[in-house]
């Protein structure tokens, strides 16, 4: 992993931007901070952004009056809008004090009327509270493409079983498939989502399978909203939604996929025994 600085002597020791999230280490150039701030308040999309497939407007810029940056130490306040709830997230890289931070974002928090204030900590090493790993899946160029057995596209799926998705996105709404299944009601996704089915039921999806060009021109496979029942875990359904979604992005000549996945919980449980590489940590601590 490497340092990336900005033009303000930023420097990103983990790969992870502020209103970009992670990243693969070589598309942070000093040239992308300076396009994050150009946007920052503005309500626009980067061309490389990921929430972009979404449309409407950004809902999270940078308080760049209030970034902070000495001796090693970099503190990065962001205003996340959603409806009428107001977050301050302050992004801290290397060895800060956590008390001095808390008092930042509180204050930034006050003043700005916000709801809620958060510390989002990146570091090389996992660290207390809600903590999630980023990584990392190179794909080869022109490596064969491992038949999948199991999986299919939602909209292939007989109507019988297809009518019972409503009820599977219902059930995972905490794990973000309402969102889902009402973007894809309003015919607004960007590719398919891959599911597996048991009992003539949906248990098991991912996606929408999509990729999108990162800041310095390479494929990347934008990340997934992945779930199977509970009731249905340890059958191997996840793993095989999984190597589909891998198999396509394969396919689609993907150059690599960067995702987040919560500490020891099934997803990161199953990265690592795909071989996935970690690239940091991201831990967010509620004040």
């Amino acid at each position: 992993m490497r340092d990336t600085s900005g033009p303000e002597g930023l420097v990103f020791p983990v790969p992870y931007v502020p209103t970009l999230g992670p990243m693969h280490p070589a598309a942070i150039t000093p040239d992308l901070w300076r396009q994050v701030v150009e946007v920052s308040g503005t309500g626009r999309f980067l061309p490389h952004d990921k929430d972009a497939r979404w449309g409407g407007a950004k809902a999270e810029h940078v308080l760049v009056d209030h970034v902070r940056d000495s001796d090693g130490q970099t503190a990065v306040p962001t205003l996340l809008q959603r409806g009428n709830r107001r977050t301050v997230r302050v992004h801290l890289y290397g060895e800060v004090d956590l008390d001095q931070a808390a008092e930042h974002a509180a204050k930034l928090a006050a003043d700005l009327g916000a709801d809620r204030a958060h510390l989002v900590r990146l570091t090389a090493d996992p660290q207390p509270g809600r903590c999630c790993r980023i990584q990392l899946r190179v794909f080869a160029p022109g490596a064969e493409v491992p038949e999948v057995e199991g999986a299919t596209e939602l909209d292939r799926l007989p109507e019988s079983v297809r009518a019972t998705w409503p009820d599977f996105a219902e059930e995972l709404a905490g794990e973000g498939f309402a969102f889902l299944a009402a973007k894809e009601h309003a015919g607004a996704l960007d590719g398919p989502v891959l599911t597996v089915t048991e009992g003539g039921r949906v248990v098991g999806a991912i996606g929408p399978m999509a990729t999108r060009p990162d800041p310095v021109g390479r494929t990347r496979l934008l990340p997934q909203y992945f779930g199977v029942l509970p009731s249905y875990r340890g059958r191997g359904h996840g793993r095989t939604l999984w190597r589909a979604a891998m198999a396509w992005g394969q396919r689609s000549g993907t150059a690599y996929q960067v995702l987040q996945t919560e500490l020891d919980d099934a997803s990161d449980r199953l990265c690592r025994g795909e071989g996935l590489a970690t690239l940091g940590f991201v831990t967010t601590v509620a004040l």
